[in-house]
């Protein structure tokens, strides 16, 4: 049991990939190299499958394309409002980053939202989107005064959302698919034929894609809620 813990603390570990030679050297992890892979895999997709729309008489692709756009921006115009639209692009593109990024274990590439780092980055995207937001909608004064909704008394409260909502989304994405990593690992220890192929129907493709809805519509709830209207 003890080589299996040193196994799957390796495993835990976000390993350089490799180490570009200027100044000084700067490590890039593997999170990011598979990352990378993920926006690759996305680009050729995104190239391949728009390359023929029409306005009359269109593909199967294309009207999948088009049923999956619509269905993103009915779900932004209802969670968010009536300034959904410059929002849908983003979210529908994270969306398929954390989506892709969740189930890449079954490709045999180590899930980047494994790595703590990575959805903290997502966290302080979703942040800077949810914030921002609040303030291009309501102005400065508008803005500041939403801290003080519904009543000045949670003015503090309000203040410390302004950490524990990136906080929240951070470690709810990296916890689950933490968790469902270790969980995977311990069933391919103990069962290591058949049983694991079962569960990662779950763990790496279930789990994965609700968290993504989870993720997305969080950012999207909190956006709306700073820029509605009163």
């Amino acid at each position: 049991m003890e080589g299996f813990k040193e196994t799957l603390l390796e495993a835990m570990q976000n390993e350089t990939a490799f180490t570009i030679p200027v100044l000084g050297g700067i490590p890039v992890s593997g999170s990011v190299v598979v990352s990378w892979i993920i926006m690759a895999v996305w680009i050729i997709a995104t190239l391949l499958a728009t390359r023929n729309l029409k306005v009359r008489n269109p593909g199967k692709v294309q009207v999948v394309l088009e049923t999956g756009v619509s269905f993103l921006n009915g779900f932004v115009k209802e969670t968010i409002g009536p300034h959904w639209r410059p929002f849908a692009p983003y979210l529908g593109t994270v969306a398929l980053y954390i989506g892709f990024a969740n189930i890449i274990g079954l490709f045999g590439l180590t899930s980047p939202t494994k790595d703590v780092s990575v959805t903290a980055a997502l966290a302080v995207m979703s942040m800077v989107l949810i914030y921002g937001a609040q303030f291009r909608y309501n102005g400065l004064l508008g803005g500041m005064k939403r801290f003080g909704s519904p009543s000045p008394v949670m003015v503090p409260i309000n203040l410390m959302e302004v950490i524990i909502r990136p906080l929240a989304l951070c470690m709810r994405l990296f916890g689950n698919v933490l968790g469902a990593y270790i969980i995977m690992e311990i069933i391919k220890y103990l069962v290591p034929a058949v049983v694991p192929a079962v569960f990662s129907i779950y763990f790496d493709l279930f789990d994965g894609i609700i968290q993504t809805v989870v993720f997305v519509f969080l950012t999207a709830m909190f956006t709306g809620e700073g820029i509605k209207e009163d």
